[in-house]
């Protein structure tokens, strides 16, 4: 059993590492001019520093969950902990576009690895009830927030430091991490299951190529056959991957949830979301510098605006929530 003494430090190093997650997804966006110059970066390809994230993340989030309940969430949590972290430090010491791209892939792996299981070992420290409660509120405050830290430090280090200082700063914290893991978290109960690997390689790739096309269309044109010839290849790999999820054992996405009218709107909201929040970064942080003449410093200061509603919004929801419903 975990302790009460201990049980801060348990939230401490899950917050901590869910932290570096969600920083990571945003800190690279202040930082991405000098990226730019430094590497050769097309503007098209520019994108794929955070698309490769993102999708390799996306695609391989539920297959992590999966694995953690078949090998064991603290295991599985150490794991994707050392993924994120050497791949932290190799593209801390990118040369190349295609270098930073490809490493950028492993670290979003590294964490599907490790998201499923944050919020999987809270609930397995915690006991139901109050204590939970609060932990799960700080759990939230943290990715809440995350992301505009993110901006705020990838704009400082890029100035003050390098831009490469945002992901090797990772490696320190990586290791601390995991050293706190393997001392004060406990291996959760471990389940019999099967990995569907056809349904996460095919939502990957296709998801892959369908934004590779639609991305390349700035450049190439719409007319390309790069172009359609990805969208095209992407919708045929989507499609098997409703075709393996329909007939696999133990589906990742059971499309049962998909007949639910309430679920799927909650869905839809979720992805316009985040597809909202995540153009306005990129291109937000790219204006403050490209044509209003910022430093990344400044620009990453120009986003303190907007973590002050989102601490607002954390507070009064939950209580709006309860009175509401």
């Amino acid at each position: 059993m975990t302790t009460h003494s201990n049980r801060g430090v348990v939230l401490a190093i899950i917050m901590a590492s869910y932290l570096m997650i969600v920083i990571d997804i945003s800190i690279v966006l202040t930082g991405l001019p000098r990226i730019k110059s430094a590497l050769g970066f097309t503007p098209a390809g520019l994108s794929w520093i955070q698309n490769a994230y993102t999708l390799t993340f996306g695609g391989f989030l539920l297959l992590g969950a999966r694995a953690g309940d078949i090998l064991g969430r603290r295991r599985m949590f150490i794991l994707g902990l050392a993924i994120f972290t050497l791949a932290s430090l190799a593209i801390g010491a990118a040369q190349s576009p295609a270098w930073m791209i490809a490493f950028r892939a492993v670290q979003g792996f590294g964490a599907a690895v490790l998201a499923p299981s944050t919020l999987a070992l809270i609930s397995t420290h915690f006991d139901e009830g109050p204590e939970r409660t609060r932990a799960l509120a700080w759990y939230a405050a943290a990715a809440g927030i995350g992301a505009t830290v993110g901006l705020v430090l990838g704009g400082l280090l890029a100035d003050l430091i390098s831009w490469r200082a945002g992901f090797l700063i990772n490696l320190p914290i990586g290791i601390a991490l995991i050293a706190g893991s393997l001392r004060y978290i406990r291996e959760t109960p471990l389940h019999r299951g099967q990995f569907d690997l056809a349904g996460a390689v095919s939502s990957t790739l296709g998801m892959f190529a369908l934004v590779f096309g639609i991305v390349e269309a700035a450049e190439a044109g719409w007319g390309s056959p790069l172009t359609y010839g990805n969208i095209a290849i992407g919708l045929v790999l989507l499609a098997g991957f409703l075709w393996f999820e329909r007939h696999a054992k133990q589906p990742l996405l059971p499309l049962a949830l998909l007949t639910n009218s309430r679920r799927n709107g909650a869905y839809a909201a979720r992805l316009l979301f985040l597809c909202g929040m995540a153009g306005f970064w990129f291109f937000t942080a790219q204006y403050l510098q490209g044509v209003l003449g910022f430093s990344p410093m400044l620009a990453g200061l120009a986003f303190v605006p907007v973590t002050l509603p989102q601490v607002i919004t954390l507070v009064s929801v939950p209580v709006a929530a309860h009175r509401f419903g």
